[in-house]
């Protein structure tokens, strides 16, 4: 048996060991196709190495690995690399706070290490787990949050076309310095090099990212808060549809609600007004109504509109429903 066969030998026990929480001997020289007595002589080899491998007391004895500070790298079959990836990029879309983000952090890291052609099932598997946003929000290509993700953590620019929301096109070049997913929709927070100043931008607006260059010295953010700056940068701004409401409830039992995202201020001790907005007039009305207090449209009209239509249409149905149904 050569180096490399023993080492790949010893790969496979890793994985084996890795795989159920105790192997019987028998099970690992079977798997392996070595005798008991080679099997005893790797494990020394593992143990040798620094891995905490036990035996296991029975009949036919066994081994397991100890849980630890001196565990091994976890070792991946091809199904199962793929398994992990798709379930990072479906949680990276996910509205749990700080998941998504800690998903495309551990996304770029496996996927640096993934083979080609792994990396291209990730992509194709990928693009279908990630296809309806959660909130009927816009969805961004995963080779997208890849790679500004990789060029925040490496500190390299990027240059992009952009469109903004009044539909003006721009080439931009930035220095990026965090990914924020902000209900439902992602930003990159960056330093634009051509207009001096800390921006935020929308990357479902964002044409294909291109990545190189010198790497640069990070900038300190004002604020040292990413979520929070690119919040305030897009609250009353950057929707298709901006809307103002009374909220017939106090400021306290409004502000911080899942579902009422924008600026809160108070009225009285009853009622408070709320700043908001949507690229979709239909899901804004569906977040205002999902409060869960009476409320009144200040503008724009057509969502005034849109309200009291909702309202017939819901009359409607109650008429015609029938008693105790």
């Amino acid at each position: 048996m050569t180096a490399a066969g023993t080492s790949g030998r010893l790969l496979t026990l890793l994985s084996l060991l890795q795989s159920r929480a105790e192997r019987a001997g028998p099970d690992l020289t079977a798997r392996l196709g070595v005798s008991a007595r080679t099997l005893r002589r790797d494990i020394e080899r593992l143990r040798g190495l620094g891995y905490p491998v036990e035996s296991v007391p029975g009949p036919a004895g066994g081994y397991r690995l100890r849980a630890g500070a001196a565990m091994p790298p976890l070792l991946l079959d091809d199904e199962e690399a793929v398994a992990i990836a798709v379930g990072l990029l479906t949680a990276a879309r996910s509205g749990v706070t700080g998941v998504g983000d800690a998903a495309v952090r551990a996304l770029v890291k496996l996927e640096q290490v993934l083979p080609a052609p792994l990396r291209a099932q990730v992509e194709a598997l990928g693009s279908i787990a990630t296809s309806v946003a959660p909130g009927g929000g816009p969805t961004v290509a995963p080779a997208v949050l890849m790679a500004l993700a990789g060029a925040c953590r490496e500190r390299v620019p990027v240059r992009f076309d952009y469109t903004a929301r009044e539909g003006e096109a721009s080439r931009r070049e930035v220095e990026p310095h965090a990914l924020v997913n902000h209900h439902n929709r992602w930003y990159l927070l960056a330093w634009d090099r051509r207009r001096s100043d800390w921006r935020t931008f929308r990357l479902d607006r964002m044409g294909a990212p291109w990545v190189g260059g010198e790497r640069f010295e990070a900038r300190p953010l004002p604020g040292g808060d990413a979520a929070a700056h690119v919040a305030g940068s897009i609250r009353g701004s950057g929707f298709r549809h901006q809307a103002t409401v009374l909220v017939h409830a106090p400021r306290h039992h409004v502000e911080g609600r899942p579902w009422a995202w924008g600026r809160v201020e108070s009225v009285d001790a009853a009622t408070c007004r709320l700043h908001t907005g949507d690229d979709d007039l239909d899901w804004l009305l569906l977040r205002l109504l999902m409060i869960g207090h009476p409320i009144t449209v200040e503008g724009p009209p057509a969502l005034a509109t849109a309200l009291a239509a909702l309202a017939d249409r819901l009359g409607g149905a109650a008429a015609g429903s029938a008693p105790g149904a």
